[in-house]
């Protein structure tokens, strides 16, 4: 595998570990109707977390860590700022694992393919629409 796979792992392995951080603030403000999609997200978040450092250390790397916190992207007083929250988690794991498909082969690129696809679906529950092209509204 090339250095740009395995950078495009730890980048992926970056933004789950800022996913579950963020549904721990996602789970705290949800209303109750949605604390169990929020759980399962954050679960699905860490299960594939935990499969990226396995993969990054197949890939010859040490595993990027976890920050002790994250800046989350805007104030999240409520449960609808923290359904916009997940919305936005969703966009941005969907976005790296956009990266990590182009740079990967073989069966990682099917995985990251998988993730792109589970968080865009994520990301259309939470808000409710789509976008054309998940994991590259940011480049649109």
């Amino acid at each position: 595998m090339s250095a740009g796979t395995q950078q495009a792992a730890q980048a992926a392995l970056a933004a789950e570990h800022a996913a579950v951080y963020g549904y721990g603030v996602v789970g705290g403000r949800v209303a109750g109707g949605r604390r169990a999609e929020a759980a399962a997200a954050h679960h699905a978040h860490r299960a594939r977390r935990d499969a990226l450092v396995r993969t990054v250390r197949g890939l010859g790397g040490e595993p990027v860590a976890a920050q002790a916190a994250y800046a989350l992207p805007f104030a999240v007083p409520d449960p609808a700022a923290a359904v916009r929250l997940a919305a936005v988690l969703e966009d941005r794991v969907a976005g790296v694992y956009s990266d990590l498909v182009r740079a990967a082969e073989g069966p990682l690129r099917r995985e990251a393919a998988d993730a792109m696809r589970e968080a865009a679906v994520r990301a259309v529950r939470w808000r409710g629409s789509g976008v054309a092209f998940p994991g590259l509204a940011e480049r649109a």
